[in-house]
């Protein structure tokens, strides 16, 4: 029996572990194969591919299962005496509208590591496979769960050794240290599996290994990475003890969990950038919260944050939508967490994922769902169609302004000035009124938040001058003059005489200003006066800011 473990990942430098360590644990099994496609691969190349098969497995999630299923078809239609195995969380609840359909002839639901090895050894009788949802001549069937997979078992396991060491650099290196989550989230899948499993601390810290030598971005799936205070210490030392100057790690936490070794920890031995944290916030308001059985303490999430974020890069999440957030609920979690400065912000949109609590209570609040994945909401109780499309639009100009820090100095003014959640939803309505929000160019982005600040702040000229400044910032060479006109050139010329520039191998944009940027980057206060501003461009590095006599580089997040 020839059988393919597939998976269609959302992009090229995504990687697939559970296909890996199936392929790892059966390895024995000759006919066994693996292969990886992106949902962006023409499906008819896809499914020529597995054409040949006995059995083709694809390991599905709400980002894939819709190409998915059509290239099943696909391969049916190529050759119909293929067998289509499909498992992974997607499929592993309400799966009976999939096992309907024609292309699909098996199902494995939940943790897949015991019965697809029960599968592959029984196949073509898999009737007695535990956890197997199969089709009968009385209906459909589904097998009594399997006891839980001991990840003990995993010993000696090496999930990436069968990948071209040399193309683990340019992908994202997944790692699990354990399994399960201790909370409850009613909105999250994780929520269904309580009981923490931790695998073997010597095959975790050999693969954590393997990938530092090989890989670049190693992101750990753990849930909560953060439960256990000594497990987390001992991975941090065993990271810094062996990582390579180009690697980046990145950690879900939990904050206000966040126990004082860990952080003393952090401040005495990690260097910048070396870590990256993943927070979900979600909400600040404690209504929202205890109805989706979340605990959060946010005024200690956020003193964590901040006492971290000089050493940690931090990716905070927030979810619109959640039951009992209303309009001013979310304004106001969206500019307390924002008033962190986090490198991303990430505002996601309520999605009702198979087999979590809040689909199954969905009618309670009153909500409408996109029944295709990723089951996004729609509309509730708490927030109109209206609203929400507005906060999508939101949403876009968080990314393109923020996230992609083209306007950073820009969006920390406004933060202490006016109201960022206003800002930055009137800004989406005018860059979408005007422009595809996933296709447009640089120049777009800036005249497009410069018109905005014109038409409604046209008594603000520092917003105006930041928003220029962020504009000749964000090149390697001296851009397109845009905004305000620069110093004259005689002037020009005479400071870059009187300060020994070096203008041979640089070239300056000189531009006047009415209060002190630097004041303004390094305490974030505006001081009013007459002051000039000089950017510097070598075509190669990032732009700089030259202070006076002092040649510095600007950090602008």
């Amino acid at each position: 029996m020839k059988l393919l473990l597939a998976t269609l990942n959302a992009k090229y430098i995504h990687m697939n572990l559970a296909v890996r360590l199936l392929y790892e644990l059966n390895k024995e099994n000759e006919g066994l194969h693996w292969k990886e496609f992106t949902i962006k691969e023409p499906k008819d190349g896809i499914a020529d591919h597995c054409k040949e098969y006995d059995v083709v497995a694809f390991s599905c999630y709400i980002w894939n299962i819709t190409q998915t299923l059509e290239v099943c078809k696909k391969i049916k239609a190529l050759n119909p005496n293929i067998k289509i195995l499909l498992g992974g969380p997607e499929v592993s609840y309400d799966w009976k509208n999939v096992i309907a359909l024609e292309q699909v002839d098996y199902i494995i639901t939940g943790e897949g590591e015991t019965p697809f090895k029960e599968f592959l050894d029984a196949f073509p009788n898999v009737e007695n496979v535990p956890n197997l949802v199969f089709k009968t001549a009385e209906g459909t069937k589904h097998n009594p769960e399997a006891p839980t997979f001991d990840l003990k078992n995993f010993s000696g396991l090496r999930p990436y050794r069968n990948d071209p060491p040399e193309e683990l650099f340019n992908k994202v290196c997944y790692i699990e240290t354990s399994r399960g989550c201790p909370y409850k989230c009613e909105f999250c899948l994780a929520s269904l599996d309580n009981k923490v499993r931790y695998l073997p601390n010597e095959d975790i810290k050999a693969n954590l290994l393997y990938l530092m030598q090989h890989g670049r971005v190693i992101k750990f799936l753990d849930r909560t990475f953060n439960i256990k205070k000594d497990f987390t210490i001992d991975m941090f030392k065993f990271i810094l003890e062996h990582h390579r100057p180009e690697n980046v790690f990145q950690f879900e936490i939990t904050a206000d969990i966040v126990h004082p070794d860990i952080i003393k920890f952090i401040h005495d031995h990690v260097p910048p950038g070396l870590f990256r944290f993943e927070i979900g916030i979600q909400t600040v308001n404690q209504k929202a919260n205890l109805e989706v059985s979340r605990k959060q303490n946010f005024e200690k999430t956020k003193g964590i944050i901040l006492s971290l974020q000089d050493k940690i890069e931090m990716h905070l999440d927030l979810i619109v939508g959640l039951p009992l957030d209303h309009w001013e609920d979310i304004k106001y979690s969206f500019e307390e967490v924002f008033k962190l400065f986090a490198s991303e912000l990430q505002l996601g949109f309520l999605k009702f994922l198979k087999g979590t609590p809040v689909r199954e209570k969905y009618a309670q609040h009153g909500y409408v769902f996109d029944p295709n994945p990723p089951y996004q909401i729609i509309e509730s109780n708490y927030l109109s169609k209206d609203q929400l499309a507005q906060i999508v639009m939101l949403e876009e100009a968080l990314e393109i302004y923020w996230n992609k820090k083209r306007a950073v100095n820009t969006l920390k003014y406004i933060t202490a000035q006016y109201s960022i959640f206003d800002f930055m939803l009137g800004l989406g309505k005018h860059f979408g009124a005007r422009h595809d929000f996933h296709k447009h160019g640089i120049i777009d982005v800036y005249e497009s938040i410069y018109t905005f600040a014109e038409k409604n702040f046209p008594d603000d000229l520092i917003l105006r001058q930041l928003i220029t400044i962020d504009y000749y910032l964000q090149a390697k060479a001296k851009p397109k003059p845009l905004f305000i006109e620069e110093i004259p050139p005689d002037e020009k010329g005479r400071i870059v005489e009187q300060l020994s520039l070096d203008h041979p191998k640089s070239r300056f944009v000189m531009l006047p200003l009415s209060f002190d940027f630097n004041l303004f980057v390094k305490e974030g206060k505006i001081e009013a006066g007459i002051h000039s501003l000089i950017i510097g461009y070598t075509g190669t590095s990032k732009a700089e800011v030259i202070i006076p006599g002092v040649k510095e580089t600007l950090l602008t997040s």
